[in-house]
């Protein structure tokens, strides 16, 4: 198990390196000039040229390299043009929002799809099944902006019950926590589908039921822990996605969390803002699939026997 951490662990490192390249190149490729953009048209060649001056942004490109190199080695995500504050501050702020989020449609996601999924398995071929996948199948065409926009439009137009925008309240989080997690709960709904009807129709299941087990302790202890490996692999791999920022999610709500943050920062051409907000985003990222790993590790006895 150390071993299997530790190399792991040690693979994470050449990643984040790539990631912090990356995310450098990149965003000095978007166009437009921040610091015309934070002055204003009206600044003067000289209020450019001193705050270029004073941003790094007049040294040559490898030269500012080396600098955000640097700063990264001393936990330094710069300074955000556009807010002039610490960029990491601004991220971390950002980033409970994002979490809170997160968490909420990950826990609404396995509420629905782990019982559907079952339901659907053992009443494979009826009516309910039909149901069930047919739904999962339009769910899985949606986009998630659509999905949200058609939430707000009975939720808080028609109804008038959900608010539309913002983090304001408690229930604010509903709107966009539900539409992250019927988008999740399509994929995982066949995901579980597919994996129990391999597990109900295997001896051991038949086998349970004859040793006199109930439907329902086979159903729910013995089939669906035979699920458990894939489907710990997908939810860790979507829950990644969601701590990355639902960009799109949070730019539809207004929600205050790291996507809509790094599309601001986009906007404003603020390319510290930008390149903490990206570099966190991919480091979460990693760091939730090395949790995978260990997790997937710990349940498959098949991995341990290989190491």
């Amino acid at each position: 198990m150390r071993s299997f951490i530790i190399t792991r662990a040690l693979l994470v490192v050449p990643t984040i390196l790539g990631v912090v390249t990356l995310v450098f190149f990149f965003v000095h490729m978007v166009p437009g000039d921040p610091v015309v953009l934070m002055l204003g048209d009206y600044a003067t060649p000289q209020e450019i040229q001193s705050m270029r001056h004073r941003l790094d942004l007049d040294r040559p490109l490898a030269s500012q390299y080396g600098l955000y190199l640097d700063d990264l080695a001393h936990f330094d995500l710069g300074t955000s043009i556009y807010y002039n504050r610490p960029a990491a501050g601004i991220v971390i702020e950002r980033f409970k929002y994002t979490f809170v989020l997160a968490v909420f449609a990950m826990l609404l996601s396995l509420l629905l799809s782990a019982p559907l999924g079952i339901v659907s398995a053992y009443r494979q071929g009826s009516w309910l099944d039909r149901v069930i996948e047919d739904t999962s199948v339009v769910g899985l065409s949606l986009p998630n902006f659509l999905i949200g926009i058609v939430l707000i439009l009975i939720f808080s137009v028609k109804l008038n019950v959900l608010p539309v925008a913002g983090a304001q309240s408690a229930s604010s989080i509903v709107l966009p926590g539900l539409t992250l997690a019927i988008g999740m709960s399509t994929i995982t709904i066949r995901m579980v589908r597919a994996n129990m009807i391999a597990a109900i129709r295997h001896e051991s299941f038949t086998a349970g039921l004859a040793r006199g087990l109930g439907v329902n302790r086979a159903l729910f202890v013995h089939a669906l822990k035979a699920t458990l490996i894939p489907v710990v692999t997908l939810i860790g791999t979507q829950f990644g996605l969601l701590l990355s920022g639902a960009i799109v999610t949070e730019t539809v709500f207004s929600w205050p969390g790291i996507g809509k943050l790094l599309v601001d920062s986009v906007a404003t051409r603020d390319y510290p803002l930008l390149s903490a907000a990206v570099l966190v985003i991919a480091s979460v990222y990693v760091f939730v699939n090395l949790a995978t790993d260990i997790v997937y590790y710990m349940v498959e006895p098949r991995m341990r026997k290989r190491q």
